[in-house]
């Protein structure tokens, strides 16, 4: 009776892990096809698989990151400041591929995501250098029919 109770636990916790592997492929997939989709100019496209990335994983640094791209495509640089700023805590660490950057209005840079352990910069950095570009705009430009930001 014991051993079976052992067995069983076991296969639980086997087929646990198992699913918590299937979401990590399944997010990584869909930050690489977002990032496509930025990097074709398709906007709209990669803020919807972005947001599907943010319900599976709340907080995800890098789709927090090149969705505040997204917004700055959209000229929403208040949207594009906050998610960056949301991004940050969990930047720290989180390696991204700096050799495939897709600039987006001057301003703003998005990462390609690469498979655990395999990218050659840590985000935290780059989403700082992103915070500092945005803040710098915004100064720059005046709210429409309000004066600066």
């Amino acid at each position: 009776m014991k051993h079976k109770a052992v067995c069983l636990t076991l296969a639980l916790v086997l087929c646990t892990a198992g699913l918590a592997f299937a979401q990590v492929d399944d997010i990584n997939k869909m930050l690489m096809s977002s990032f496509e989709m930025l990097e074709k100019g398709k906007y709209k496209e990669a803020q919807k698989i972005l947001e599907k990335v943010l319900q599976k994983d709340p907080g995800n640094p890098l789709a927090l990151n090149n969705l505040a791209a997204v917004m700055v495509a959209a000229k929403k640089y208040d949207k594009a400041d906050s998610y960056l700023n949301q991004a940050l805590p969990r930047a720290k660490g989180y390696m991204v591929q700096v050799n495939r950057v897709c600039q987006v209005g001057g301003i703003c840079v998005a990462f390609k995501p690469v498979t655990a352990g395999t990218g050659n910069q840590e985000l935290a950095p780059l989403v700082m250098l992103n915070i500092d570009m945005v803040k710098a705009y915004m100064a720059q430009e005046p709210l429409p029919a309000k004066g600066p930001r």
